[in-house]
Order: structure tokens, then sequence, then C-alpha cells
């Protein structure tokens, strides 16, 4: 049987037996994939370096009827997140994208949006100057994959009451969907920023690479980037809270990296 080809993204590896390893990818023509990769731990012919967390593969594997698990025969690298230095940062935040689509996507379901959307994201992220560029990325990673796996409410009017939201203040609380007003607000709710409204509507309307400042030196990026100022941590802080807190309601657990995000020093 002829093996199947496709670019992928590797999101995780688990150790199978002496020298196999337990794959979990994601490739553009099937989705979510999950196969045993042979002696991989010994072939770097076949393998190398390809296995590495959020490396973008040419994958060659194959499908067996009745069988859960695929045969990954090979890979070949087509960009590498170790092409570069990782700092603790840059791993958290790879981290960070494997284990959001490892846990929302579904298995041997393609979606060509998140993949474009993952291959972005990463581009930006092996390409920062320092650890604190991080958040932009992450905030429009979070942003556009809740939207597309269909979980991000209507963020121009309030859930409970229907009223436009538009120049007003607005809240969200961990246990609720959705924005609400002041009047229906809930007790402990968090506050959404009119800045952070502003910025994912206009992350809805331009690639990742807009928000890329020229002074960082990605020939892509356009002049608006640059007025935008600076990412901190503090800046977007609540929208990010906001979908976190989406995601983990509707995954019904914790996310381990956007924990070690929240408490890192970058």
């Amino acid at each position: 049987m002829a093996l199947r080809e496709s670019e992928a993204i590797v999101l995780r590896t688990y150790p199978l037996r002496e020298a196999d390893l337990l794959v979990t990818f994601f490739t553009r023509v099937e989705g979510k994939v999950r196969g045993v990769a042979r002696s991989a731990k010994k072939s770097k012919r076949r393998f190398g370096g390809a296995l590495e967390p959020m490396t973008y593969v040419r994958a060659f594997y194959d499908v067996k009827e009745r069988q859960e698990l695929a045969r990954l025969d090979a890979c070949e690298v087509l960009q590498s997140p170790m092409a570069t230095e990782v700092s603790y940062a840059r791993a958290v935040a790879l981290g960070h994208l494997a284990e959001l689509l490892d846990e929302l996507l579904p298995d041997r379901e393609a979606n060509d949006a998140i993949f474009r959307l993952t291959i972005s994201v990463l581009h930006i992220l092996q390409h920062l100057e320092t650890d604190a560029d991080i958040w932009m990325p992450i905030t429009y990673f979070e942003l556009w994959l809740t939207r597309l796996v269909g979980f991000l409410p209507e963020l121009t009017e309030c859930t409970v009451c229907g009223r436009d939201l538009t120049g007003t203040r607005v809240y969200f609380h961990a246990l609720a969907d959705g924005l609400m007003c002041a009047d229906d607000k809930r007790l402990a709710s968090s506050e959404l920023s009119a800045e952070s409204r502003a910025l994912a509507a206009q992350m809805f309307r331009a690639p990742v690479e807009n928000f890329v400042c020229e002074a960082s030196g990605n020939p892509t990026s356009s002049p608006e980037a640059c007025s935008l100022g600076a990412w901190p941590k503090s800046r977007c802080a609540d929208l990010r809270k906001f979908l976190i807190q989406i995601l983990q309601r509707h995954m019904e657990k914790k996310l381990v990296t956007a924990s070690m995000l929240e408490k890192g020093a970058f």
C-alpha cells in the first residue's frame, strides 16, 4: 500500500517500547492523527530532529483500516523551532500551542484554517527578538483558535439582555458564556477593557504579520503595527484570561501551559 503524504505539525511524542515513539501530529489533509514511529529513537535518517514538538514537517505515513494508530514511516523537516535558540519563554509558548491543538482538535478531521493559523504563528514565534515578544502571537492564536473551533461568543452584545456593548464597560465571568453589561454582570466578574476589545477586532481583520513592528526586522509587517507600541504581558491580559476561561470550560479541564505562562516572568 502506498504511503500517504501530508504537511504536518508535530504536537506531542511519548515513549513506546524501547526504541519506538507514539506521535500525535496535525496533518493538513486529515487533521489530527496518532501514529507509531518505529525505531524513531535510533533512526536519524528517517526522523532526525523532525519529531520535536511544533516542528513543521512533510510526513509519510500509513493508515490501515480498523486500526486506531497510523504507522509513521518518515518525516522531512520544513520548518523547525530548533533552527534558532529556544529560550524557556519560547518553549512554553510553543508548548501552549501544542497543548491547545492536541486538546481541541478532533481526530481525523481536517481544518485548513487552523493549520494555516498555526503555521503563521509558528513563523512569528521563531523570529522573535526577545522573550517579551511572545504575547502578541499567543493572543492572536488564542483568539482565532477560539473562534475557529466555534467557542467564541458575540463580543458586541450582552449575553443576558442583548444590549449593544459598543462604547460601554463590559464584563465576563468564569462560569458564564459571553460578555455582560454593567447591569447584568455577575458577582466576582472581570472587566474586558476597551483596548482589548479594539485589538481583538483588529486581529479579526488582519494576518498576524501585520502586528509585528518593523523594528523587529520582519519585512512583512505594516507601519500600523509599530503605532500599536510594545506588547508587554499586561497588554490584552484580560482578553487572554477571557479566552482561556472559555476554552477550559468547554474542555472541562485546566490547561497546564496556561498556568506556566501566567506564572512566567517574561
